[in-house]
């Protein structure tokens, strides 16, 4: 590329120092130094130029070959994609029934499982609600049989008083000088039978209390059972053992 370079400056050199030819600008030069310089600048040019020159020559036919082949993959790409679209969409509509089919199959197998927990946790609380009602009625009938019983021994017992108060009173009232002190056993004696009534009483009620509250606690036990049964029930923390919660 030096040799370039310098033939150029030798040329512009001789043009420079040309004789002109009058009245015009032109110039007499050595034809055989010029063309010399001309061949040595053809000749120092690299080889790549011509190949440049040939591909400027060819540049339309390069072009529309390589737009040619660009159009042709993208035919193929699109034809490719469009096939992979349609594969993978078979393969998602194919993973998405299967998917769904599971779901709806491990649905149907909770809701039966769930269906089976609250039948038994049912089935078991009606039995734990049976046993209460029926102790709480034999507890019921038996403090209901005391009571009477102990109602009617004080009756009794008060009738005995009243009974024998009033044959003294009678005794008594026959005796003039006695009717006083008669009259205070009899009211003593009438008073005695009513407290001994009233004590009766109160005992048979205090009974028949503490034997509702044991029942009361039974049922709150119970309540509570059946309360933490259905809060399992909710959480899926699976059927739990009333039996043994209502021994406890």
């Amino acid at each position: 590329m030096y040799r370039v370079f310098e033939a150029l400056d030798e040329l512009v050199a001789i043009v420079e120092e040309a004789r002109g030819i009058p009245p015009t600008r032109s110039c007499i030069v050595p034809r055989g130094d010029v063309l010399e310089l001309l061949d040595d600048v053809r000749d120092a040019l690299p080889g790549e130029l011509d190949d440049a020159q040939d591909v400027l020559d060819h540049r339309d036919k390069i072009v529309t070959d390589a737009r040619n082949a660009a159009e042709i993959a993208v035919t193929g790409a699109n034809e490719q994609a469009a096939e992979t679209i349609g594969s993978a969409r078979e393969d998602a509509d194919r993973i998405l029934a299967d998917a769904k089919a599971h779901a709806d199959r491990m649905v149907a197998e909770a809701s039966a499982h769930a269906d089976h927990l609250v039948n038994t946790a049912q089935a078991e609380a009606d039995r734990v609600v049976a046993d209460g009602k029926a102790e709480y009625e034999a507890i019921v009938g038996r403090a209901r049989a005391e009571s009477e019983r102990v109602i009617e021994a004080g009756k009794a017992s008060y009738a005995a008083s009243v009974a024998e108060g009033q044959a003294e009173q009678a005794r008594l009232v026959a005796q003039t000088e006695v009717v006083r002190a008669a009259h205070v056993e009899s009211a003593r004696l009438i008073d005695g039978a009513q407290a001994e009534a009233d004590r009766l009483r109160d005992e048979c009620d205090h009974y028949v209390d503490s034997t509702l509250a044991d029942f009361e606690e039974t049922l709150n036990t119970t309540l509570r059972t059946v309360g933490r049964g259905r809060h399992q029930l909710r959480s899926g923390a699976g059927a739990p053992d009333y039996a043994s919660e209502y021994r406890r």
